[in-house]
């Protein structure tokens, strides 16, 4: 399955994503490579994708195998490199609200580790995790 999704600039520092469904983001340089930082900057947004991704994986994992949640949520901490300027780690901690079995929790957290953006990252980023009860 394809998605097509577009981006145009705005000014030199600045741009508009549009998804197919119609969702824009602003997007926008970070401070420390000349933008602004109002808003999230590309590796904002690869980064949020894997917090987002595995939050998504995890509620879903849930939902199908009628495990209850209420929700899940996720911080996360990304830092660069410098030469050649990239995400070298992100730090996320997940908080899952379930009054489930130790047993199954396990096995969500198990799920999330299993996200696509988690997986397209691979060995390129490191990835330190953790798992909490909310």
């Amino acid at each position: 399955m394809a998605v097509i999704m577009t981006g145009k600039t705005i000014t030199s520092t600045s741009m508009e994503l549009v998804h197919q469904s119609g969702a824009k983001i602003l997007v926008t340089a970070p401070k420390d490579n000349g933008g602004d930082g109002s808003s999230f900057s590309p590796t904002d947004l690869c980064a949020t994708s894997l917090g987002a991704c595995g939050c998504l994986i995890m509620s879903m994992f849930a939902a199908n195998k009628n495990i209850p949640v209420r929700s899940i949520s996720f911080e996360l901490k990304k830092e660069m490199a410098a030469s050649p300027r990239r995400i070298e780690r992100i730090t996320v901690a997940y908080s899952i609200d379930s009054d489930c079995s130790d047993l199954d929790l396990r096995k969500i957290e198990a799920a999330g580790r299993t996200c696509p953006v988690r997986v397209t990252l691979g060995d390129r980023v490191d990835i330190v995790d953790s798992y909490a009860r909310a």
